[in-house]
Protein backbone atom coordinates (compact mmCIF):
# COMPACT_ATOMS: atom_id res chain seq x y z
CA UNK A 1 0.00 0.00 0.00
CA UNK A 2 2.93 2.25 0.54
CA UNK A 3 2.97 4.85 -2.54
CA UNK A 4 -0.55 3.86 -3.35
CA UNK A 5 -3.40 6.28 -3.41
CA UNK A 6 -6.94 6.46 -2.27
CA UNK A 7 -8.96 9.06 -3.56
CA UNK A 8 -7.19 12.24 -3.34
CA UNK A 9 -5.03 10.51 -0.15
CA UNK A 10 -1.45 9.53 -0.84
CA UNK A 11 -0.44 6.29 1.37
CA UNK A 12 3.18 6.92 3.26
CA UNK A 13 3.23 4.81 5.78
CA UNK A 14 2.35 1.74 7.94
CA UNK A 15 1.25 2.39 11.11
CA UNK A 16 -0.03 -1.00 12.39
CA UNK A 17 -3.15 -2.77 13.38
CA UNK A 18 -6.60 -1.48 14.54
CA UNK A 19 -9.24 -3.67 15.76
CA UNK A 20 -10.88 -3.02 12.67
CA UNK A 21 -8.25 -2.56 10.00
CA UNK A 22 -5.21 -1.72 8.55
CA UNK A 23 -3.75 2.00 9.75
CA UNK A 24 -1.54 4.01 7.89
CA UNK A 25 0.09 7.87 7.46
CA UNK A 26 -1.08 9.33 4.63
CA UNK A 27 -1.46 12.93 2.57
CA UNK A 28 -4.58 14.62 1.74
CA UNK A 29 -3.12 15.85 -1.75
CA UNK A 30 -6.05 18.25 -1.86
CA UNK A 31 -5.75 19.72 2.35
CA UNK A 32 -1.87 19.57 2.27
CA UNK A 33 -2.09 18.27 5.17
CA UNK A 34 -1.53 14.47 7.26
CA UNK A 35 -4.11 12.35 8.18
CA UNK A 36 -4.20 8.64 9.83
CA UNK A 37 -6.37 6.51 7.30
CA UNK A 38 -7.81 3.36 8.22
CA UNK A 39 -9.05 0.45 5.87
CA UNK A 40 -11.73 -1.52 6.72
CA UNK A 41 -12.00 -5.21 6.40
CA UNK A 42 -13.21 -6.30 2.94
CA UNK A 43 -15.90 -8.61 4.66
CA UNK A 44 -16.89 -4.39 5.98
CA UNK A 45 -17.69 -3.01 2.40
CA UNK A 46 -19.47 -6.03 1.43
CA UNK A 47 -21.81 -5.80 3.82
CA UNK A 48 -24.78 -2.64 3.35
CA UNK A 49 -25.91 -2.64 6.94
CA UNK A 50 -22.43 -2.65 8.48
CA UNK A 51 -21.80 0.14 5.83
CA UNK A 52 -24.16 2.47 6.66
CA UNK A 53 -23.41 2.18 10.39
CA UNK A 54 -20.24 2.70 9.90
CA UNK A 55 -21.27 5.99 8.19
CA UNK A 56 -23.79 7.18 10.60
CA UNK A 57 -21.28 6.43 13.38
CA UNK A 58 -18.90 8.15 11.52
CA UNK A 59 -20.80 11.47 10.80
CA UNK A 60 -21.58 11.27 15.06
CA UNK A 61 -17.85 11.15 15.83
CA UNK A 62 -16.88 14.10 12.95
CA UNK A 63 -19.49 16.68 14.97
CA UNK A 64 -17.80 15.27 18.22
CA UNK A 65 -14.59 17.92 18.92
CA UNK A 66 -12.60 17.68 21.72
CA UNK A 67 -8.59 18.35 22.34
CA UNK A 68 -8.40 15.05 24.52
CA UNK A 69 -10.26 12.61 21.63
CA UNK A 70 -8.31 12.28 18.19
CA UNK A 71 -11.39 13.88 15.18
CA UNK A 72 -12.51 11.95 12.65
CA UNK A 73 -12.93 13.62 9.20
CA UNK A 74 -14.78 11.67 7.14
CA UNK A 75 -15.75 8.00 5.91
CA UNK A 76 -15.02 7.66 1.84
CA UNK A 77 -14.95 4.84 -0.69
CA UNK A 78 -12.28 4.04 -3.21
CA UNK A 79 -13.77 1.93 -5.32
CA UNK A 80 -14.27 -1.06 -3.45
CA UNK A 81 -12.72 0.29 -0.44
CA UNK A 82 -14.03 1.73 2.57
CA UNK A 83 -11.77 4.05 5.18
CA UNK A 84 -12.28 6.54 7.70
CA UNK A 85 -10.08 9.36 7.49
CA UNK A 86 -9.01 10.71 10.88
CA UNK A 87 -6.39 12.78 13.04
CA UNK A 88 -3.21 11.80 12.69
CA UNK A 89 -2.51 11.86 16.22
CA UNK A 90 1.27 11.86 17.19
CA UNK A 91 3.25 10.15 20.44
CA UNK A 92 3.31 6.82 22.36
CA UNK A 93 0.87 4.62 22.98
CA UNK A 94 -0.13 4.36 26.68
CA UNK A 95 0.13 0.71 26.11
CA UNK A 96 3.73 1.21 25.41
CA UNK A 97 4.47 3.63 28.20
CA UNK A 98 3.27 0.85 30.82
CA UNK A 99 5.77 -1.60 29.68
CA UNK A 100 8.43 0.26 30.55
CA UNK A 101 6.81 0.07 34.45
CA UNK A 102 4.29 2.08 36.21
CA UNK A 103 3.60 6.24 35.89
CA UNK A 104 4.20 8.45 39.06
CA UNK A 105 1.53 9.34 40.39
CA UNK A 106 1.26 13.41 39.48
CA UNK A 107 1.74 12.16 35.76
CA UNK A 108 -0.84 9.76 36.25
CA UNK A 109 -3.21 12.40 37.49
CA UNK A 110 -2.64 14.70 34.61
CA UNK A 111 -3.20 11.81 32.04
CA UNK A 112 -6.73 10.65 33.77
CA UNK A 113 -7.57 14.03 34.04
CA UNK A 114 -7.75 14.76 30.66
CA UNK A 115 -9.39 11.41 29.62
CA UNK A 116 -12.03 11.55 32.19
CA UNK A 117 -12.53 14.90 30.49
CA UNK A 118 -12.68 13.48 26.68
CA UNK A 119 -15.08 10.86 28.32
CA UNK A 120 -17.29 13.61 29.88
CA UNK A 121 -17.65 15.43 26.64
CA UNK A 122 -18.38 12.49 24.45
CA UNK A 123 -21.08 10.99 27.48
CA UNK A 124 -22.71 14.60 27.00
CA UNK A 125 -23.30 13.75 23.44
CA UNK A 126 -24.69 10.40 23.90
CA UNK A 127 -21.39 8.55 22.66
CA UNK A 128 -19.69 6.04 24.42
CA UNK A 129 -16.48 5.00 23.32
CA UNK A 130 -17.11 1.00 24.43
CA UNK A 131 -13.19 -0.28 23.68
CA UNK A 132 -11.47 2.24 25.73
CA UNK A 133 -7.64 0.34 27.21
CA UNK A 134 -4.46 1.70 26.82
CA UNK A 135 -3.50 0.63 23.12
CA UNK A 136 -6.40 3.37 22.12
CA UNK A 137 -4.49 6.34 23.92
CA UNK A 138 -1.97 8.40 22.90
CA UNK A 139 0.00 10.65 24.69
CA UNK A 140 1.61 13.09 22.50
CA UNK A 141 5.11 14.83 22.35
CA UNK A 142 3.51 17.81 24.35
CA UNK A 143 2.13 15.45 27.07
CA UNK A 144 -1.53 15.49 25.98
CA UNK A 145 -3.76 12.45 25.94
CA UNK A 146 -6.05 11.73 22.86
CA UNK A 147 -8.12 8.85 22.69
CA UNK A 148 -8.55 6.69 19.58
CA UNK A 149 -11.41 4.74 17.88
CA UNK A 150 -13.94 6.62 19.80
CA UNK A 151 -17.22 5.11 19.03
CA UNK A 152 -16.37 2.77 16.40
CA UNK A 153 -16.62 -0.08 18.71
CA UNK A 154 -20.46 0.61 18.55
CA UNK A 155 -20.62 0.93 14.74
CA UNK A 156 -18.53 -2.57 14.68
CA UNK A 157 -21.24 -4.61 16.97
CA UNK A 158 -24.06 -2.35 16.27
CA UNK A 159 -26.64 0.10 18.41
CA UNK A 160 -27.42 -2.30 21.03
CA UNK A 161 -23.45 -3.09 22.02
CA UNK A 162 -23.93 -6.25 23.52
CA UNK A 163 -26.90 -8.92 24.20
CA UNK A 164 -26.62 -11.67 21.49
CA UNK A 165 -24.14 -13.92 21.21
CA UNK A 166 -23.21 -13.28 17.40
CA UNK A 167 -22.41 -9.50 18.41
CA UNK A 168 -20.40 -10.51 21.16
CA UNK A 169 -18.31 -13.11 19.41
CA UNK A 170 -17.77 -10.07 16.75
CA UNK A 171 -16.58 -7.54 19.10
CA UNK A 172 -13.70 -6.08 18.87
CA UNK A 173 -13.31 -6.75 22.42
CA UNK A 174 -13.04 -10.18 21.74
CA UNK A 175 -12.28 -11.59 18.12
CA UNK A 176 -11.22 -8.93 16.12
CA UNK A 177 -7.73 -9.98 15.95
CA UNK A 178 -8.10 -13.60 16.97
CA UNK A 179 -4.70 -14.50 15.13
CA UNK A 180 -2.56 -12.07 16.59
CA UNK A 181 -1.21 -13.05 20.16
CA UNK A 182 -1.72 -10.97 22.79
CA UNK A 183 -4.21 -8.57 20.88
CA UNK A 184 -7.03 -10.38 22.49
CA UNK A 185 -6.19 -10.56 26.13
CA UNK A 186 -4.74 -6.86 25.38
CA UNK A 187 -8.55 -5.67 24.91
CA UNK A 188 -10.55 -8.34 26.95
CA UNK A 189 -8.87 -7.55 29.93
CA UNK A 190 -10.96 -3.79 29.89
CA UNK A 191 -14.00 -4.89 29.58
CA UNK A 192 -16.83 -4.46 31.67
CA UNK A 193 -18.75 -7.19 33.81
CA UNK A 194 -21.65 -6.79 31.50
CA UNK A 195 -19.44 -6.94 28.46
CA UNK A 196 -18.15 -10.07 29.66
CA UNK A 197 -21.87 -11.19 30.15
CA UNK A 198 -23.10 -9.68 26.63
CA UNK A 199 -25.30 -7.32 28.14
CA UNK A 200 -26.21 -4.05 26.93
CA UNK A 201 -23.76 -1.74 27.90
CA UNK A 202 -23.65 2.26 28.31
CA UNK A 203 -21.17 5.25 30.04
CA UNK A 204 -20.65 2.85 33.02
CA UNK A 205 -18.49 0.60 30.92
CA UNK A 206 -16.40 3.17 29.98
CA UNK A 207 -15.85 4.36 33.71
CA UNK A 208 -15.10 0.65 34.05
CA UNK A 209 -12.52 0.86 31.78
CA UNK A 210 -11.22 4.15 33.06
CA UNK A 211 -10.89 2.55 36.11
CA UNK A 212 -8.55 -0.38 35.10
CA UNK A 213 -6.68 1.88 33.19
CA UNK A 214 -5.70 4.24 36.02
CA UNK A 215 -5.11 1.08 38.22
CA UNK A 216 -2.76 -0.28 35.36
CA UNK A 217 -1.00 3.51 35.28
CA UNK A 218 -0.58 3.36 39.48
CA UNK A 219 0.92 -0.27 39.72
CA UNK A 220 2.51 -0.74 35.87
CA UNK A 221 0.82 -4.49 36.54
CA UNK A 222 -1.77 -5.43 34.41
CA UNK A 223 -5.03 -5.83 36.59
CA UNK A 224 -6.73 -8.61 34.66
CA UNK A 225 -4.72 -10.55 32.84
CA UNK A 226 -4.74 -14.25 31.74
CA UNK A 227 -3.35 -16.58 29.41
CA UNK A 228 -6.71 -17.12 27.67
CA UNK A 229 -9.55 -14.97 26.88
CA UNK A 230 -11.46 -17.36 29.14
CA UNK A 231 -8.99 -16.60 32.05
CA UNK A 232 -9.61 -12.67 31.49
CA UNK A 233 -12.87 -12.27 31.57
CA UNK A 234 -13.38 -15.07 34.42
CA UNK A 235 -10.83 -12.24 36.64
CA UNK A 236 -13.26 -9.49 35.20
CA UNK A 237 -16.65 -10.91 37.01
CA UNK A 238 -14.62 -12.84 39.96
CA UNK A 239 -11.68 -11.33 41.53
CA UNK A 240 -11.20 -8.87 43.81
CA UNK A 241 -9.07 -6.00 42.45
CA UNK A 242 -5.69 -6.04 44.84
CA UNK A 243 -5.22 -2.31 46.23
CA UNK A 244 -3.23 -3.05 49.00
CA UNK A 245 -0.65 -3.32 45.83
CA UNK A 246 -0.88 0.51 46.01
CA UNK A 247 0.60 1.97 49.30
CA UNK A 248 1.67 5.10 47.35
CA UNK A 249 -1.61 6.36 45.97
CA UNK A 250 -3.28 9.09 47.75
CA UNK A 251 -6.79 8.51 49.61
CA UNK A 252 -8.96 10.31 46.53
CA UNK A 253 -7.38 7.94 44.21
CA UNK A 254 -7.73 4.85 46.00
CA UNK A 255 -11.47 5.79 46.78
CA UNK A 256 -12.21 6.65 42.82
CA UNK A 257 -10.65 3.65 41.89
CA UNK A 258 -12.67 1.59 44.03
CA UNK A 259 -15.80 3.34 42.94
CA UNK A 260 -14.87 3.09 39.02
CA UNK A 261 -14.27 -0.92 39.64
CA UNK A 262 -17.82 -1.74 41.07
CA UNK A 263 -18.79 -4.88 39.58
CA UNK A 264 -22.66 -4.10 40.89
CA UNK A 265 -23.47 -0.87 38.30
CA UNK A 266 -25.90 0.64 41.08
CA UNK A 267 -22.66 1.17 43.07
CA UNK A 268 -19.90 2.05 40.37
CA UNK A 269 -19.60 5.50 39.78
CA UNK A 270 -23.11 7.33 37.79
CA UNK A 271 -20.57 10.41 35.60
CA UNK A 272 -17.28 10.55 34.52
CA UNK A 273 -17.45 13.77 35.94
CA UNK A 274 -17.58 13.17 39.28
CA UNK A 275 -13.91 11.36 38.14
CA UNK A 276 -13.08 14.32 36.88
CA UNK A 277 -13.76 16.48 40.18
CA UNK A 278 -11.94 14.08 42.27
CA UNK A 279 -8.89 13.99 40.51
CA UNK A 280 -9.16 18.18 40.09
CA UNK A 281 -8.89 17.66 43.92
CA UNK A 282 -5.60 15.02 43.67
CA UNK A 283 -3.63 17.61 41.37
CA UNK A 284 -4.32 20.15 43.79
CA UNK A 285 -3.24 18.58 46.81
CA UNK A 286 -6.22 19.20 49.01
CA UNK A 287 -9.36 16.69 50.00
CA UNK A 288 -12.01 18.77 52.09
CA UNK A 289 -13.33 14.81 53.27
CA UNK A 290 -9.80 13.70 54.49
CA UNK A 291 -9.34 17.02 56.29
CA UNK A 292 -12.28 16.80 57.95
CA UNK A 293 -11.30 12.87 59.03
CA UNK A 294 -8.20 13.48 60.49
CA UNK A 295 -9.50 16.63 62.65
CA UNK A 296 -12.01 14.17 63.93
CA UNK A 297 -9.15 11.98 64.53
CA UNK A 298 -7.24 14.58 66.58
CA UNK A 299 -4.71 14.97 63.92
CA UNK A 300 -4.28 18.42 62.01
CA UNK A 301 -4.14 18.30 58.32
CA UNK A 302 -1.01 19.62 56.98
CA UNK A 303 -2.17 22.36 54.89
CA UNK A 304 -3.76 23.35 58.59
CA UNK A 305 -0.89 23.09 60.33
CA UNK A 306 1.17 25.12 57.47
CA UNK A 307 -1.21 28.02 57.94
CA UNK A 308 -1.20 28.16 61.57
CA UNK A 309 2.50 28.41 61.45
CA UNK A 310 2.67 31.33 58.77
CA UNK A 311 -0.01 32.96 61.14
CA UNK A 312 2.63 32.35 64.08
CA UNK A 313 5.38 33.46 62.49
CA UNK A 314 3.55 36.61 60.89
CA UNK A 315 2.60 37.55 65.02
CA UNK A 316 6.33 37.11 66.30
CA UNK A 317 7.43 39.41 63.12
CA UNK A 318 4.66 42.65 64.11
CA UNK A 319 5.65 41.64 67.90
CA UNK A 320 9.20 42.32 68.07
CA UNK A 321 9.08 45.66 65.39
CA UNK A 322 10.00 48.55 67.48
CA UNK A 323 6.69 50.48 67.02
CA UNK A 324 4.71 48.06 67.85
CA UNK A 325 3.24 49.53 70.98
CA UNK A 326 -0.58 49.36 71.61
CA UNK A 327 -2.07 52.27 70.42
CA UNK A 328 -5.19 53.35 72.18
CA UNK A 329 -7.69 56.30 70.92
CA UNK A 330 -6.88 59.46 71.50
CA UNK A 331 -9.19 62.32 72.35
CA UNK A 332 -8.38 66.15 72.70
CA UNK A 333 -10.74 68.19 75.07
CA UNK A 334 -10.48 72.11 75.29
CA UNK A 335 -9.34 73.21 79.21
CA UNK A 336 -10.02 76.66 80.38
CA UNK A 337 -7.29 79.06 80.68
CA UNK A 338 -6.06 79.06 84.13
CA UNK A 339 -8.09 76.20 85.31
CA UNK A 340 -6.30 74.88 88.61
CA UNK A 341 -5.61 71.64 88.11
CA UNK A 342 -4.37 69.16 90.45
CA UNK A 343 -1.77 66.84 89.25
CA UNK A 344 -2.14 63.91 91.86
CA UNK A 345 -6.38 63.85 91.34
CA UNK A 346 -6.78 65.97 88.66
CA UNK A 347 -9.45 67.79 90.70
CA UNK A 348 -11.44 64.90 90.70
CA UNK A 349 -9.62 63.64 87.37
CA UNK A 350 -7.90 60.35 87.46
CA UNK A 351 -3.79 60.82 87.47
CA UNK A 352 -2.36 62.58 84.65
CA UNK A 353 0.82 64.00 83.63
CA UNK A 354 2.02 66.94 81.29
CA UNK A 355 3.08 66.34 77.64
CA UNK A 356 6.89 66.18 77.03
CA UNK A 357 6.59 69.54 75.05
CA UNK A 358 4.13 70.83 77.97
CA UNK A 359 1.40 71.79 75.99
CA UNK A 360 -0.86 68.18 76.77
CA UNK A 361 -2.19 67.29 79.82
CA UNK A 362 -2.38 63.60 79.99
CA UNK A 363 -4.68 61.29 81.58
CA UNK A 364 -5.07 57.44 81.44
CA UNK A 365 -8.19 56.09 81.63
CA UNK A 366 -11.71 54.86 80.25
CA UNK A 367 -10.22 52.47 77.42
CA UNK A 368 -7.75 55.18 76.26
CA UNK A 369 -5.58 58.70 76.22
CA UNK A 370 -7.44 61.89 77.21
CA UNK A 371 -5.52 65.02 76.24
CA UNK A 372 -6.53 68.53 77.58
CA UNK A 373 -4.96 71.67 76.06
CA UNK A 374 -5.40 75.45 76.76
Amino acid sequence: MIGKTLGHYQITAHLGTGGMGEVYRALDTKLKREVAIKLLPTEFSEDPERTARFEREATTLASLQHSNIASIYGFEQDQNRRFLVMELVEGEELAGRLERGPIPVDETIDIALQLAEGLEAAHAQGVVHRDLKPANIKITPTRDAKILDFGLARAYTGDAGGGTGTELANSPTITAAMTQAGVILGTAAYMSPEQARGRSVDKQTDIWAFGVVLYEMLSGQRLFGGETVSDSIGAILHHEPDFDSLPAVPPPLRRLLRRCLERDRRRRLCDIGDARLELEEAKAGGDPREAAAQLRAGRTPWFVAAFMSLVTIALAWIAFQPDSQVRLPVTTLGLPKNAPIDFDTGGGWPPCDLSPDGKRIVRIGGGGIRTLSP
